[in-house]
């Protein structure tokens, strides 16, 4: 079994995109047959991260690369999720 996909959401409290974004990612992460482990920052939980995103949130960066902005769509996302599954499966092991 390959490594995990990693996918990081920038979201906040009260953000109607953001739930919006993480009931797609849940619906198609559900769906697939890739192995993702999703991890759901809080942007206002740290200044830094505030000062970076502003309103830009939703913010998806998936194994490192920034993937959507604001609305995540469901075929895009499965697309994405299979090259990121695929580039880990190809790199060469240590």
């Amino acid at each position: 079994m390959s490594d995990p996909v990693e996918m990081t959401v920038y979201s906040r409290e009260n953000c109607h995109l953001c739930a919006s974004a993480m009931e797609t990612i849940d619906r198609v992460v559900t769906d697939t047959d890739v192995p993702v482990t999703v991890e759901e920052i809080d942007v206002d939980a740290d200044a830094e991260l505030a000062d970076t995103y502003g309103d830009r949130v939703p913010h998806i960066l998936i194994d490192g690369d920034d993937a959507f902005s604001y609305r995540v769509h469901a075929a895009e996302l499965r697309t994405k999720l299979r090259a990121a599954a695929d580039a880990v499966d190809t790199s060469p092991t240590e």
